[in-house]
């Protein structure tokens, strides 16, 4: 999933900033319970003032995530 998700990262870049989670990282422990994470991979889709739009938990099409990119910055 990695390689589709840096595709799309060059894309839509200065339009969507992806940000990445180390969930093996103790330093990112807060924000993940403040996301509700339990399950790798996960993608969050954010506002522009940190309010979650929607939640994806495990591997996701290419074309779903082009739908709610679009979508959401119409």
């Amino acid at each position: 999933m990695a390689p589709m998700v840096h595709r799309l990262e060059a894309e839509y870049y200065g339009r969507i900033l992806f940000t990445y989670l180390d969930a093996d990282d103790p330093r990112t422990q807060v924000f993940q319970s403040e996301l509700g994470f339990f399950y790798q991979p996960e993608i969050y889709f954010l506002d522009g003032n940190g309010a979650v739009i929607q939640k994806l938990i495990g591997p996701v099409a290419e074309e779903t995530l082009r739908n709610l990119f679009d979508t959401n910055l119409q």
